[in-house]
C-alpha cells in the first residue's frame, strides 16, 4: 500500500468490556468481532512468542497480550500508518514491553526476516487475512478498507506458507476465515499443517455459520475435527452467554468439544 494515503482522523474505542483501548482510523476497516474471537482462540502461554500477521492497528495481538500475561507478541502490518497506530496502542495499554509492531509484507519471508523475525521462531501465529472475493462483492473505494477485506487469488495459501516459515515444529496457527470457504482452508493447510480443529461461528441460534475459527499444528497429524459452533446471539437477539464471555469479559475460546 502506498505510504502517502491519508489516514484521516482517528477515534479511541474500548473493546473487551473496556479491558483494551484502541485508536483506529475513522475511515476504512474498523475493529470488529473477528479480531477478538481470533485472540480468544489463540491458546498461547506465558513465555511464548506469538506473531499476528496482518495486524492492522494491533487489535487481535493486543487482545491476546492483555489476556495472557507473559506472552510476547509481534504485530506485522504492511501499512506504516497502521503500524504506527499499533505501536501507539501497545503503549496506550501498557503492553509495549511485550508487544512490538513492525512494517512488513506478510507474503514475503525475506521482508519478515529483514524486520527481525526468524524462521521457526514463533510458538503461535494468528491471522485474520482479507477473505472477500472481489468478484462477488462491491469493493470499497477506501484503500485501507479494501486491503483489509479483499483477497487476491491464492492469498490464503501464501499467508499460511509464511506462517509455516515462522512457526517452530509443533507450533500452532490460528486463523479466522469465511465459513463457506472451508474447503479452501483445508487445501491451504494440507502441505504443512495437521491436527486441525474448526469452530464455526453462527450469528444467531439456528443460523448458518458466517465464520470459522481454525487451529492447526505445524507438522501435525492427519486429524480434522469440527467443534460445536459459537453462537453469537440468542433467538431474542441478545448476545449469548458464550459470546459475552469472550467479547466482553476476555475469556479464552477453546476447541475441546
Amino acid at each position: 500500500m502506498p505510504a502517502d494515503i491519508d489516514i484521516g482522523g482517528t477515534s479511541e474505542d474500548a473493546v473487551l468490556g473496556g479491558r483494551l483501548r484502541l485508536r483506529q482510523p475513522l475511515r476504512g476497516h474498523r475493529v470488529g468481532h473477528d479480531a477478538m474471537l481470533l485472540a480468544a482462540a489463540t491458546a498461547a502461554l506465558a513465555g511464548e512468542h506469538a506473531v499476528d500477521l496482518g495486524a492492522g492497528i494491533g487489535s487481535a495481538g493486543l487482545a491476546l497480550a492483555r489476556r495472557v500475561d507473559g506472552v510476547t507478541v509481534t504485530l506485522v502490518e504492511i501499512d506504516p500508518a497502521l503500524t504506527a497506530l499499533a505501536t501507539g496502542n501497545a503503549a496506550l495499554n501498557g503492553l509495549d514491553g511485550r508487544v512490538r509492531a513492525i512494517t512488513a509484507d506478510v507474503e514475503a519471508v525475506e521482508a519478515l526476516a529483514a524486520a527481525g523475525l526468524g524462521a521457526a521462531s514463533a510458538d503461535h501465529v494468528l491471522m485474520n487475512p482479507p477473505f472477500n472475493d472481489a468478484r462477488s462483492l462491491n469493493v470499497s473505494p477506501d484503500p485501507r478498507r479494501r486491503l483489509a477485506h479483499v483477497a487476491a487469488p491464492g492469498l490464503l495459501g501464501r499467508w499460511v506458507a509464511s506462517a509455516g516459515w515462522l512457526l517452530k515444529p509443533g507450533g500452532v496457527l490460528t486463523l479466522v476465515w469465511r465459513a463457506e470457504e472451508l474447503d479452501g482452508v483445508r487445501a491451504a493447510l494440507a502441505t504443512s499443517f495437521g491436527d486441525v480443529a474448526v469452530r464455526p461461528v453462527q450469528p444467531r441460534l439456528g443460523g448458518n455459520p458466517i465464520r470459522v475459527l481454525v487451529r492447526a499444528v505445524k507438522d501435525g497429524g492427519d486429524g480434522w475435527r469440527e467443534c460445536l459452533p459459537l453462537v453469537l446471539n440468542g433467538v431474542d437477539g441478545k448476545p449469548s452467554a458464550a459470546a459475552e464471555a469472550v467479547l466482553r469479559f476476555g475469556e479464552p475460546l477453546g476447541f475441546d468439544d
